[in-house]
């Protein structure tokens, strides 16, 4: 895997953007799992085979993938082969980039010709026929520049309530952040759902699951995970964990599942 480091004019937008060039097992699959970020994946070679968790076969296959916030896991089939690029995008970059606010995409995934704008025939063939990983970056960087210049419409009162969150990784009370901003709880929980298509303690959850994925994986115990992101003990983690991941801590230490 490459990563790029993101500029920091672009950090209000891109969270992070990964290359990938992977070989695996053929029955290998990928959960995609929740986070505060909106996910765009760029695949080179081979279409992206996805689909939601649900219980129900609603997969399809996408050049260009952008996938909003959400609560269960999204299944990434490998057949063996993974090419391309994926960014993270905070709720601000999905106005930016994709010309909507992240309620638009909520638990939803589509295709970037059916947004207003994002990454583009012409930008896609340009990543997946540049020679490297540095001359992609390069290439995004320039786009992307040019890209974030303008207003990215959310009311203000409601931007300051979501990096309030994340500022205190999903700990926040939504009456703190109601008092913090000058909005009633119930005013709060409406316009915040407007932007970003879930609620406040619903994105917290996220916040939280998406710290101790990636202290798990990082090697912590369970128990000083659980500790850590703010759970009440290990077993609340864990729930956490099947309810939005689809597995367990230990399963879900390894991003490709055979």
């Amino acid at each position: 895997m490459a990563s790029m480091v993101v500029p920091e004019s672009l950090r209000s937008y891109l969270h992070s953007v990964v290359g990938y060039h992977e070989v695996m097992a053929p029955q290998a699959v990928h959960h995609g799992l929740p986070s505060p970020y909106l996910t765009v994946v760029l695949a080179f070679d081979q279409p992206l085979d996805c689909g939601w968790m649900r219980g129900r076969e609603d997969r399809a296959r996408y050049w260009t993938c952008a996938a909003g916030l959400h609560t269960a896991p999204a299944l990434i089939r490998t057949h063996g082969f993974q090419y391309g690029i994926q960014l993270s995008l905070t709720p601000r970059g999905a106005r930016a980039l994709l010309g909507l606010p992240a309620s638009a995409l909520a638990g939803a995934m589509t295709t970037s010709e059916d947004l207003p704008y994002g990454v583009g025939p012409d930008l896609h063939a340009r990543l997946a026929e540049a020679p490297d990983w540095p001359t992609r970056w390069q290439v995004l960087t320039e786009a992307f520049t040019t890209r974030f210049l303008g207003d990215t419409g959310a009311r203000p009162e409601v931007d300051r309530a979501w990096q309030l969150l994340m500022r205190s990784d999903g700990r926040a009370r939504v009456s703190e952040i109601a008092d913090h901003v000058g909005w009633g709880r119930r005013r709060l929980l409406r316009e915040f759902r407007a932007e970003y298509g879930v609620g406040p303690k619903e994105a917290a959850m996220t916040m939280r699951f998406d710290r101790a994925v990636r202290s798990v994986r990082a090697g912590g115990s369970l128990a000083e995970v659980a500790a850590g992101c703010g759970y009440a003990d290990q077993a609340h983690m864990t729930r956490d964990f099947t309810v939005l991941g689809g597995g367990t801590p230990l399963g879900l230490r390894d991003p490709w599942i055979d």
